[in-house]
């Protein structure tokens, strides 16, 4: 298991976790393009809770490979489902958003099939 490995592995980790936090938390600058995107309520619970558990899910990874691979590629289906959600509600400006989360939890992934 190589530094880099881990470095980004929790790196991402933190990241959908505050991700997780900021659904659970309202912040405004969230779950108002959440609204706008048509993305019901009712599912924002899910939504974090699901992020929740991967980031969890990325950690518990570092000690038992397989769950990381597991919770690294579900939150890359996450994420490609939100970069989706973002295109099909023609919020261009948004594209950065889901990639910016994703890029560290595929580097995750990627580094630990490298070692």
């Amino acid at each position: 298991m190589s530094t880099a490995y881990i470095v980004v592995t929790v790196l991402a980790a933190a990241m959908v976790a505050f991700s997780a936090l900021a659904i659970f938390a309202r912040f405004t600058w969230v779950v108002g393009p959440l609204a706008e995107y048509g993305v019901p309520e009712s599912w924002w619970p899910w939504l974090g809770a699901a992020k929740a558990a991967g980031a969890l899910g990325l950690l518990v990874g570092l000690a038992v490979p397989a769950i990381g691979v597991l919770a690294g590629t579900a939150l890359v289906l996450y994420f490609t489902g939100a970069l989706i959600t973002v295109i099909r509600a023609r919020s261009y400006l948004h594209i950065p958003a889901p990639l910016m989360y994703m890029a560290p939890v595929a580097g995750s992934l990627l580094l630990g099939a490298a070692g």
